[in-house]
């Protein structure tokens, strides 16, 4: 997916297994962003700066929708340790991450693997994509700042 590209209605389902569409937001800016995986250090520092900025990022217009390709258990519990208040996408199947090309191979430490890129796409109240922040640029800690900024 591209900027200038209109995101897919259905989204996926969340950790309770509720399906998210982008119509479910209408109105609204969505932050949806890709992670590795639940529990990791950097993926936590980055859910709980967007906790911690919700409120100002909700004051601004904007919902936030992580995605991950962990089940809804592991979802569930990351969310309730970090006490997030924004659903997590459980793409076990692969599709959300593949449709957004945020899935491919990593290397880390000599080794490679497949993976998910950390991401993060804003889609405007029409249900376009309006800008893309690549992994290169995401800093974990202050991520809300450079949604905001």
């Amino acid at each position: 997916m591209n900027i200038g590209d209109k995101a897919p209605e259905v989204l996926g389902t969340d950790q309770n297994g509720k399906e998210i569409k982008v119509s479910d937001y209408k109105g609204k800016k969505i932050v949806l962003y890709f992670y590795p995986k639940d529990s990791t250090p950097g993926c936590t520092s980055q859910a709980c700066n967007l906790r911690d900025n919700y409120s100002e990022l909700q004051r601004q217009g904007y919902v936030v929708i992580g995605a991950s390709i962990q089940d809804e258990k592991s979802h569930k519990r990351f969310i309730e340790k970090n006490n997030l208040p924004f659903p997590i996408i459980a793409d076990k199947d692969l599709k959300l991450v593949e449709t957004f090309g945020v899935y491919g191979e990593k290397k880390m430490c000599g080794r490679t693997y497949m993976g998910t890129f950390r991401t993060t796409f804003i889609i405007n109240e029409e249900g376009i994509i309006e800008r893309i922040l690549n992994p290169k640029e995401i800093k974990v800690k202050e991520h809300a700042a450079q949604i905001l900024g």
